[in-house]
């Protein structure tokens, strides 16, 4: 009987969508998604941003890629 040992696979998730920002500018709609918004498992995509100045559209399935190269 072989002894099974553990892998560590890279696995990478993907999520496409869109965050729709209230701003002055593109330039300071950026600043805003990388600020102040983002994604984590189990609570879903969030914000600090007031609710009424932006709302966001992405997909509940992501793209998952297995076995990619470490940098």
């Amino acid at each position: 009987m072989s002894k099974k040992q553990v892998y560590d696979i890279p696995t990478k998730f993907i999520f496409d969508g869109v965050f729709s920002v209230e701003a002055e500018s593109r330039e300071q709609a950026e600043e805003y998604v990388r600020e102040h918004c983002g994604l984590t498992i189990g609570h879903g995509v969030h914000t600090t941003l007031p609710y009424d100045k932006v709302g966001w559209n992405f997909d509940i399935h992501p793209e998952k890629i297995v076995g990619y190269e470490l940098d």
